[in-house]
């Protein structure tokens, strides 16, 4: 399935310039394709650039790469919640709170990158394991529904947002 497979009824619109980041891509393939792109980008930056911020109370990179690790995460959770017709709405969460805690400038570059290989890796498994069917299924979390193909096209265009960000101010 492709993004333009997608239809605004399977996001809400808050999600919609995330999701158009995505677009032209099919979901296992942009998960992969977007990984690769991210790893080398990321190990493109200078080592002396990861703990910078471009302003005031603004994230480090290593600080957004957990921040996209964390959101990978919470999106999968999702989409396996829906993915087995659990009908629980779930909450949303605080990604200010999440990176406050995180301590990703204590971590190294090379521990950000294994871990992020580890959820992306599991990431693709568990899509890999929808068929179309469940691709379509959709449950509550946060403000409103969404989809399970939707939160894999999200993970990959937020991931294309954060990357876009750091080349415009970081870089």
């Amino acid at each position: 399935m492709t993004i333009s497979d997608l239809n605004e009824t399977e996001y809400i619109p808050y999600f919609k310039g995330y999701i158009d980041n995505a677009k032209g891509l099919k979901l296992l393939p942009g998960l992969q394709s977007s990984y690769n792109e991210a790893i080398d980008f990321y190990l493109s930056i200078d080592t002396n650039k990861l703990s910078y911020r471009y302003a005031e109370g603004k994230w480090t990179i290593k600080e957004i790469i957990c921040h996209l690790i964390d959101t990978e995460r919470i999106f999968c959770y999702r989409a396996l919640r829906f993915a087995r017709q659990d009908k629980t709405v779930l909450s949303g969460f605080d990604e200010n709170d999440y990176v406050e805690y995180s301590k990703a400038d204590n971590r190294s570059i090379k521990d950000l990158l294994e871990e992020y290989q580890s959820v992306r890796g599991a990431t693709i498994s568990l899509f890999k394991s929808f068929d179309d069917e469940t691709l379509l299924s959709k449950g509550l979390a946060g403000t409103g529904q969404v989809s399970v193909r939707a939160l894999g096209f999200l993970i990959v265009g937020h991931e294309k947002h954060h990357i876009r960000i750091i080349k415009e101010r970081y870089l």
